[in-house]
């Protein structure tokens, strides 16, 4: 049998322990000596206590061990059971429960920072709110969407009360499509809600996506579509409409000169004449205006490169110098900073920049001291964020959303064509087109590509 330290410490003690109480009772028998025999009993109790702190050393170390679990403590040692052969393998398991707990802790706190990362760097926002309201998490999205913490789910009504509303009523496991509004402009936003508990609480898991591209993306393809397929018909009945009746011109006109000057059918031939001319004009009009808006059923295909905003501004400056000069326009322009690059497709940038640029000149047309103000600067998402501000009479709210839709347009002259190239070329570019009201009265358009 192995050597055991705590074996040979409990006989020898317990062999010191009976020889103490034989001599106690030695000495009670046969002396008077009753100091003797107190400080005799004394040592014997002494002795009793120690023997039982022996025994019960495995105990406490165990309960200490239990402790340290229950609080997770996982800095204790045991190694003094180790030096005991009969306390070796408890000292030894107990270690082992320790390393491994250790382990174990270690392994969860990487993982905890590794999706604390993850959920901060997420593209998507989102946002963790408990039932009563309060709001635990945004992650770095959801920081950049909002602008800035949020403490409450009420504080959503500052974007707008329907917008408040909607993430109050959505439901657990359901998804919808609500437009906040914000600052810049108004953002078309997917929003989904997950519900968890953590012991007794529960909290609301709320993603919001920003499908403000896919959806401007898909309406471009719908209208797309919908001009193909009338322009082709338009086409197709407008051209032979055209050819005849110009022929028909023709034919009435060289008829009228054959005939005599008296002729009483002469007058009814030129009526006849005139009215062919008047269709056959239309005719050439209405193909020439169908011709210019099929340019919006075809597919742009981006060339991208890199080219300083500042010499975009400044040839653009100079395009437009003729029609701000005469019009009494001044154009102003600001890069921060001064060496910003952007990576687009230049000349339809440039195309899209010119149609702005010319719809606010339009918007100026009564406005004395115009001003259009063209700016460029890095936005939250990184992204090189253009605007072109005026401060024209600005667009009413209600027509800012149908300002992008085909033919529409508020101008005297307009075709209605403009601003639906601009958003067709921001979608080629994986953007979107934001309008706002330009502070001191005016609209701003921002081009975030």
């Amino acid at each position: 049998m192995a050597y055991s330290r705590f074996h040979a410490s409990v006989a020898l003690r317990t062999a010191a322990l009976a020889l103490t109480i034989v001599g106690a009772a030695w000495m009670i028998a046969q002396t008077t000596w009753y100091v003797t025999i107190s400080l005799v009993l004394a040592t014997a109790l002494a002795q009793i206590v120690a023997l039982v702190r022996l025994a019960t050393q495995s105990s406490r170390e165990l309960a200490r061990f239990l402790d340290a679990i229950s609080f997770d403590d996982t800095s204790q040692s045991f190694s003094g059971l180790l030096a005991d052969s009969s306390h070796r393998e408890l000292g030894l398991a107990m270690t082992r429960v320790l390393t491994q707990l250790r382990l174990v802790r270690s392994e969860r706190e990487e993982q905890a920072r590794y999706f604390q990362t993850l959920i901060a760097h997420v593209p998507v926002a989102l946002i963790s709110a408990d039932e009563r309201g309060g709001v635990k998490l945004l992650n770095m999205a959801a920081r950049r969407l909002f602008g800035s913490a949020l403490a409450e789910m009420r504080q959503f009504v500052r974007h707008g009360e329907a917008f408040a509303v909607g993430m109050e009523s959505i439901r657990p496991g359901t998804a919808a499509i609500l437009r906040m509004e914000r600052p810049t402009g108004t953002l078309q936003l997917k929003v989904a809600v997950t519900e968890l508990a953590l012991g007794s609480i529960r909290y609301r898991l709320i993603s919001l996506q920003n499908i403000e591209g896919e959806m401007s993306a898909q309406e471009m393809v719908a209208w797309q579509t919908v001009i193909r397929v009338m322009a082709h018909e338009v086409m197709n009945s407008l051209t032979p409409v055209s050819s005849l009746s110009a022929t028909a011109h023709e034919l009435v006109t060289g008829v009228i000169k054959q005939m005599p000057p008296d002729d009483p059918r002469a007058a009814a031939l030129t009526d006849a004449a005139e009215a062919l001319e008047t269709v056959a004009r239309r005719s050439q009009g209405l193909l020439h205006f169908v011709q210019n808006h099929r340019r919006l059923t075809k597919h742009l295909a981006t060339q991208i490169e890199f080219a300083p905003v500042q010499r975009i501004f400044a040839r653009l400056q100079r395009l437009l110098a003729n029609d701000l000069a005469t019009r009494d326009i001044q154009l102003t322009s600001s890069v921060d900073p001064e060496t910003l690059e952007i990576a687009a497709d230049i000349e339809l940038l440039d195309q899209a920049l010119i149609n702005l640029v010319r719809n606010a000149i339009e918007a100026l047309r009564d406005t004395p001291d115009g001003r259009i103000g063209l700016s460029a600067h890095r936005d939250s998402d990184g992204r090189v964020a253009i605007a072109v501000a005026d401060n024209g009479p600005g667009i009413v709210p209600d027509q800012r959303e149908k300002i992008f839709v085909p033919f529409f347009t508020t101008k005297r002259q307009g075709s209605g064509v403009g601003l639906t190239l601009v958003r067709q070329i921001a979608t080629a570019h994986g953007a979107t087109v934001d309008v706002s009201s330009t502070p001191g009265g005016g609209a701003t358009v921002s081009l975030p590509i």
